[in-house]
């Protein structure tokens, strides 16, 4: 493998119960590099990251970290940690115990200076059950921080914070990573979380790897109706594909039914019906329902995909 890789899945299958989960997966992920695996449930995200982990044992193909064959090394003698969805804290030890829990020996000035790396100096001895979600969720990340894992593992660490929470902290995770320059890869079912985060993501359905690109790439340029239908909204019409906002809503185009309007601050969302055609125009306009107008798109706005 490259010494540019830090991570490397080469043709990796894994069945529960006779039902195929990835199938077939080559995935390599650059040093440094924040990287997402997104995709709906069931999709097989969060099973390749515990092959990565070593908490799964694939049933064919093989894992690299750093360049190294991980077929037979168990997990404690990868050079990565997990950071979980659910925090995984240890409610019998304070904040400091939780962080320093991994490392071969006591270090408060790490464990100091990995709760500085997260916002929450002076927090040692705090019970962790005072600890709101989002606190709890950075100890975990301060927990796997501290014995200088070459690879980070996050598996929907956002999932269980609320909408402001999450946003706030995925900015955090963003900067963290590209302060420390290691590589972190992230599984998520949030679209938004994948584009705002990352570097370059994969979007995963049943078992396999749709597409694997940036997120302009992903968004603008997707390989298939599946991709174009997970990652942002889309406009299927006989043409192709056409993202919301490129619609254009105006007194040029085709005649439209203004159905429903939904103000979202910097923009309007409007659902619109040209003929049998059911079209979402997002951007700035001033319309009502049941106002007639009419709607056009650029032709180098549309996005056609293989039969």
């Amino acid at each position: 493998m490259s010494d540019a890789f830090d991570i490397a899945a080469r043709g990796v299958s894994k069945s529960f119960g006779g039902r195929k989960v990835l199938d077939g997966v080559r995935l390599d992920v650059r040093r440094g590099e924040f990287f997402s695996l997104l995709g709906p449930s069931g999709c097989g995200k969060s099973t390749l990251l515990r092959v990565f982990a070593g908490f799964e044992r694939p049933d064919e193909g093989d894992v690299e970290l750093a360049g190294r064959d991980m077929r037979d090394v168990p997990p404690q003698r990868r050079d990565c940690n997990m950071v979980f969805q659910n925090y995984a804290l240890f409610p019998h030890l304070d904040v400091a115990g939780n962080v320093g829990f991994g490392l071969e020996r006591p270090d408060p000035a790490r464990v100091a200076e990995c709760l500085s790396l997260v916002n929450l100096s002076g927090s040692e001895r705090r019970s962790v059950s005072t600890l709101s979600g989002g606190e709890q969720q950075r100890v975990a990340i301060a927990r796997a921080l501290a014995p200088r894992p070459r690879v980070l593992l996050l598996d929907e660490p956002l999932g269980a914070l609320d909408l402001q929470l999450r946003k706030g902290l995925r900015e955090e995770l963003r900067r963290l990573q590209r302060s420390l320059g290691l590589t972190f890869l992230m599984v998520t079912h949030d679209q938004e979380e994948a584009l705002a985060c990352s570097d370059r993501l994969a979007v995963m359905n049943q078992g396999r790897l749709e597409q694997v690109g940036t997120p302009r790439e992903i968004y603008e340029g997707p390989a298939s109706r599946f991709v174009a239908g997970f990652v942002g909204a889309a406009n299927f019409l006989d043409e192709g594909m056409v993202r919301p906002e490129k619609i254009r809503v105006g007194d040029e185009g085709l005649p439209a039914l203004v159905e429903d309007v939904l103000y979202q601050g910097a923009v309007v969302h409007a659902v619109l019906r040209a003929g049998e055609r059911r079209i979402v125009a997002e951007g700035i306009f001033d319309v009502r329902p049941g106002q007639r107008v009419h709607v056009s798109w650029r032709p180098e706005d549309v996005r056609t995909f293989p039969r």
